[in-house]
């Protein structure tokens, strides 16, 4: 009896430990089974995530106001949110939109002069194919709120004009380097204004002629005409006149080419002209680089 007892607590024991060996090895085997049900990564397609719907622009003064406003269309009208930075197109401060782009700031597009934007296409930094001209813009001059006018009808005037100013400036932009490197020589009168003269890094010039810091200033119409502070007496005579083109393009590094690309076709078509027309500036036709 004693030993029947024994063998029954044996054949009892047994029973239990032979079904958790049966299942540790069905766990083993069904264990990677499971968690690739429950992996994400290997869900539907449709489940990855997607980047932001969003686009860096690097604009310069003369397209910002008109950006601004285009901008807002934008996101309106696609739901895409653009993060603006603004700098000028060239020129030695850190902000100049060159100088950010050799720094690998995040951008996907940029707007600025054509000069400039060739330039940079010209060493790599911009998608082959993508730059489009956006707006002319023209040169205008400035003086003080309730400063008299002084004539500037026609280059014999804006010549007397400059003699007499004391103290004139203008941007370090494509309409500054024009006024200080070619104008001023065609009117005859370089070695006179140039010491008296003051080429403005970073800032609106009519920021600079609404503190009385110069009695007259130069710079495109659309970047003259947000200021407080100043009257603009008109646009530089035809005869003298350098008219800018601000062009668009996709930075060569961006992730986000298509995005981009569709900007661009927005800001180039009809949709984009009021707002450039409000803002100073013309808009310009098409006109795509190889």
């Amino acid at each position: 009896m004693h030993r029947l007892m024994n063998s029954d607590a044996r054949t009892g024991a047994g029973e239990p430990a032979s079904r958790l060996r049966r299942g540790v090895v069905l766990g083993l085997v069904l264990a990677p089974l499971l968690a690739a049900c429950h992996n994400p990564t290997a869900r539907a397609p449709s489940a990855v995530p997607v980047a932001a719907n969003e686009l860096h622009v690097l604009t310069s003064g003369g397209f910002n106001a008109a950006f601004d406003v285009l901008a807002a269309q934008y996101t309106a009208q696609t739901g895409t949110r653009i993060v603006i930075g603004h700098g000028p197109s060239m020129g030695a401060t850190a902000n100049a939109i060159p100088a950010r782009l050799a720094r690998g700031e995040d951008a996907d597009v940029v707007i600025l002069a054509r000069s400039a934007l060739d330039a940079l296409t010209a060493q790599g930094r911009i998608t082959q194919g993508t730059s489009v001209d956006l707006a002319l813009s023209k040169i205008a001059v400035a003086v003080r709120e309730g400063a008299p006018a002084p004539d500037i009808s026609t280059p014999q005037a804006l010549r007397q004009t400059l003699i007499a100013a004391p103290s004139v400036a203008w941007s370090d932009s494509a309409s500054g380097v024009y006024i200080q490197t070619t104008m001023l020589d065609r009117l005859g009168v370089a070695d006179i204004v140039r010491p008296k003269g003051r080429m403005i890094p970073a800032t609106p010039v009519g920021e600079i002629v609404a503190r009385g810091e110069a009695q007259i200033g130069f710079q495109q119409l659309s970047e003259l005409k947000p200021v407080k502070g100043i009257r603009i007496i008109g646009l530089v005579p035809d005869e003298l006149q350098k008219v800018t083109a601000f062009s668009g393009g996709v930075v060569a590094s961006s992730p986000r080419q298509q995005a981009a690309r569709s900007l661009l076709d927005f800001l180039s078509s009809s949709k984009a002209e009021a707002a450039i027309r409000a803002s100073g500036m013309e808009p310009a036709s098409q006109k795509v680089t190889p």
